[in-house]
């Protein structure tokens, strides 16, 4: 009865994403604007008048949205999951389940004002315009319902794709401090993270009005950004090392061994994490384009690539390949081709995708070796690490082939000024990463505490702080 169900569900959504797909037009009563340039670009104002909604497009941005939300749970939760030891997989669970609920209320209230809002203080954030989603959500005026518009989709799309991306980057950084946090000392640092380093940097890159938007013609240095290389993967890397070092080790690190419990687990969180980034990616287009398709290939050779460089060094170093490898591989390449494939060919992907694969491989191992700093999950190694080699990387490989733009290329085609764009961006997300997630973490100390008790950790998370144990074995 349930296998019944469960292929009526399916049919039943099938459907109901061809007959969005089929319906062609929908208008509303607001006009859109320009195609979206990349993820958070939003379409600059228009006169309100009686235009077009496209039924692809929204069936698409829909379904991304729904892909990236998949990616924080079951695949982040399934893929940190399984590195931690087994008495301490609910809070890594946890952790993710309850950012899905937090941010996304966060998100509606205030956290896409402050991102996508007009400047404040210098343009360092976005202001107060979109508070409790005004502007944002449909609306009666004079007789009529009025649906703003962003793109050839509603604004409240746009808001909806955002907000799973404000969802899954505090998540990434849980990585670094699994183990020894206490639950309501991260509670607090993400909303304090969340409004005040990734809605800025956000605002930056993705503001119509940002100083790194690539589509705001008075931006002072205009980096391609597509879809979070440094929004998302360096704001989140290099904070998860901020907080790796602030709150140190675990108990025993370095003295006892501390494997990864369940790389079943593992492997499931990293291939959906691997489905879920063509959402992320693809849907970064803000519509079923040209563009979708080709941030779709990229994102796939990437990952791929991924696997073949980690697999390749662990091969050569070990004498044999881990899946473990492999799928961090694959998660490296495609944070990668994050900020770039919108902006690069699908052979150039390959190309990111291997450098990743073998600088993430060299930050996880040699480098962490080296200064001993306890990043629990690898959070910097692959997403700080992996972020800021395809942001960079974005300015050598960029193409007016891929941007459609005479000045949308990166150095390989003589365009040295973008590639000067792209460092600055990477400076600029680092040095408000590193010092907000400072700051944000001595005020949470000086209150409330960071760390669970010796006794707390030693029992594990599980028990200490939910009360609840994953594996019951009767």
């Amino acid at each position: 009865m349930r296998r019944v169900y469960n292929r009526f569900a399916y049919l039943s959504l099938l459907i109901c994403c061809l007959s969005l797909m089929g319906h062609g037009k929908v208008f509303a009563d607001e006009s859109p604007a320009s195609q979206p340039l990349g993820s958070g670009v939003e379409a600059p104002a228009q006169e309100a008048a009686s235009v077009a909604f496209d039924g692809a497009d929204m069936a698409w941005m829909m379904i991304s949205s729904a892909l990236v939300l998949m990616m924080t749970a079951p695949g982040l939760a399934l893929f940190y999951g399984g590195l931690v030891r087994k008495k301490n997989i609910l809070g890594v669970m946890m952790q993710c389940v309850f950012l899905m609920g937090l941010m996304s209320v966060i998100w509606a209230l205030w956290g896409y004002s402050f991102a996508f809002g007009s400047d404040i203080l210098g343009g360092f954030m976005g202001g107060f315009d979109h508070i409790l989603l005004k502007g944002v959500i449909p609306s009666w005026e004079n007789g009529a319902v009025v649906i703003p518009a962003n793109g050839t989709i509603p604004t409240s799309l746009f808001m909806v794709f955002q907000m799973m991306f404000f969802i899954i980057t505090p998540a990434l950084i849980c990585g670094a401090f699994a183990e020894r946090m206490k639950f309501s000392s991260m509670v607090v640092f993400s909303i304090l993270w969340g409004s005040f380093v990734y809605c800025p940097i956000a605002h930056w890159v993705w503001s119509g009005t940002g100083w790194l938007c690539e589509a705001n013609a008075d931006a002072l240095y205009p980096a391609f950004d597509f879809a979070g290389g440094t929004v998302v993967h360096i704001s989140s890397g290099f904070s998860a090392l901020v907080c790796a070092i602030l709150l140190g080790k675990r108990l025993g690190y370095g003295q006892e061994p501390m494997p990864p419990h369940n790389l079943t687990y593992t492997f499931i969180g990293a291939t959906l994490l691997w489905v879920g980034w063509f959402g992320f990616n693809a849907g970064s287009a803000g519509s079923a384009s040209p563009g979708a398709v080709n941030a779709f290939v990229a994102t796939h050779l990437a990952a791929a690539a991924g696997v073949l460089a980690w697999a390749a060094a662990e091969w050569v170093k070990n004498g044999k390949p881990s899946i473990l490898g492999a799928c961090s591989g694959a998660v490296a390449g495609l944070v990668c081709i994050t900020p770039a494939c919108g902006t690069v060919t699908p052979l150039s992907a390959i190309i990111l995708g291997l450098a990743a694969g073998f600088a993430c491989y060299l930050a996880c191992t040699t480098l962490k070796g080296k200064f001993k700093y306890d990043d629990s999950l690898d959070a910097f190694g692959v997403h700080g690490i992996g972020g800021t080699v395809g942001a960079i990387l974005t300015g050598v490989f960029a193409t007016r082939a891929i941007t459609g733009n005479p000045e949308g290329s990166g150095l390989l085609e003589g365009n040295t000024q973008q590639f000067i764009n792209q460092l600055v961006s990477v400076g600029a997300a680092i040095a408000i990463s590193v010092i907000g997630t400072i700051i944000i973490l001595k005020l949470i100390d000086m209150t409330m505490g960071l760390r669970v008790s010796k006794d707390g950790e030693i029992q594990g998370l599980d028990l200490s702080q939910h009360g609840e144990e994953g594996y019951i074995f009767l």
